[in-house]
């Protein structure tokens, strides 16, 4: 088995941001993220325009996430053996073009028929940004490189909604048209980026042994569980019950509970940039439990509040842990995962993702219609500390 050669540019002391490469990256994320976060503001006037039920508008989210549940471990198995642009470029062709034809739909069932082939493309976009990092970037570079990624990635999410109520002022289809942008971007992908391609030689019989094998040791177990972690206490107590909180208990407005989600994102996005910096202080590893430690006492302080804007402090602090969470553990699993396996290894961290996705919202639920609202906050305490011991545990 064989691999072209690493990226020269990992001098830590380098300024990576400005890159080609990882600005060709930054773009990939920005789409990854796009498919979302960018058209949810225009559904109020699709239900009116069209008819719709709220039922009905949530299938436009269903039916392009469903896919990446199959696609993802597909397309990052297929990524490590026939190379990551012939998986890449065409994945961004049939995002834009079946995302952006989404503008010129009037029917609803051509609407879902488009979102499942955008959903099927959008599949790899956000593992393989990530797989990409690795492969081009090692050492502290690599840290580096992962908290821009990450930093970006929080930009876009804090920005699409604001870009897409305003095309939505237009017409509901407007923000629709955006997927386009993925076209220019995958022809630059083409012959702009310049990535080492893995030169897998093993059958797939031998390319799954050996994957099983790496899968099954206790620190790539232990950041699994870590990132099925993250994304229930994300999913459950912060972004589900803490705008209910504002609304319920504050009678905090829309605009408000707007601006406090934008504040944890602003704060991931500048703890993300510097984790460089972290990273030439701290391990990874020791990080990434300290997230875990910054969670607990964010969500320990909300229900401790009796002013809406003390409640700023505890949101900058969830911020700062997830700016320091989410790039951590990419940056560990793209350097445990050989070039020939990291594909695959990603693209099952991105199936993992969309597990503690599923499982928050379900979990936190269950506990809140028992206790009442603070108690996700408690519990989200209580399960950030166990993570963290649990960390201690497996990343020896």
């Amino acid at each position: 088995m064989q691999s072209a050669k690493p990226s020269n540019n990992n001098d830590p002391r380098r300024n990576i941001f400005w890159d080609i490469n990882l600005q060709i990256i930054f773009s990939i994320t920005l789409m990854a993220v796009l498919g979302v976060a960018s058209i949810t503001p225009a559904f109020p006037k699709m239900v009116k325009e069209l008819n719709l039920s709220s039922g009905q508008i949530g299938l436009l989210i269903t039916i392009f996430t469903l896919p990446g549940v199959i696609m993802t471990p597909i397309l990052g198995v297929l990524a490590d053996h026939w190379g990551r642009k012939r998986i890449l470029i065409p994945s961004m062709m049939v995002f834009g073009v079946a995302g952006g034809a989404c503008a010129f739909a009037r029917d609803m069932n051509i609407l879902l028929g488009l979102r499942f082939l955008q959903g099927a493309a959008a599949a790899s976009l956000g593992s393989l940004s990530v797989t990409l990092i690795g492969d081009l970037y090692s050492g502290k570079t690599r840290a580096k490189a992962m908290g821009y990624n990450a930093s970006v990635l929080s930009i876009g999410t804090a920005c699409y909604p604001a870009i897409g109520g305003a095309l939505a002022m237009m017409g509901w289809y407007y923000p629709f048209a955006l997927p386009f942008l993925a076209i220019p971007i995958g022809i630059f992908v083409l012959f702009s980026l310049k990535n080492p391609e893995p030169k897998n030689n093993l059958k797939l019989q031998a390319y799954f042994k050996e994957a099983f094998q790496r899968l099954k040791q206790r620190q790539m177990i232990g950041l699994f569980l870590a990132s099925i972690g993250t994304f229930i206490i994300l999913y459950g107590a912060y972004l589900i019950y803490f705008p209910l909180l504002i609304g319920e208990s504050f009678g905090g407005s829309s605009f408000i509970i707007g601006l406090m989600m934008s504040a944890m994102s602003l704060a991931t996005a500048i703890t993300a940039s510097q984790l460089g910096r972290l990273s030439a202080i701290f391990s990874e590893s020791t990080l990434l439990k300290v997230s875990f430690i910054l969670y607990a006492i964010a969500l320990i302080m909300i229900p401790f509040c009796p002013r809406i804007w003390l409640l700023l402090m505890p949101t900058v602090i969830f911020g700062i842990a997830h700016g320091i969470n989410f790039p951590s553990v990419q940056t560990l699993l793209a350097s445990m995962a050989p070039l020939e396996q990291r594909g695959a290894i990603m693209a099952i961290y991105g199936m993992v993702l969309r597990l503690g996705q599923t499982l928050g919202p379900v979990l936190t639920g269950a506990v809140v219609g028992l206790l009442g609202i603070n108690s996700a906050f408690y519990v989200g305490a209580g399960f950030s500390l166990f993570m963290c011991f649990l960390l201690v545990l497996m990343l020896k």
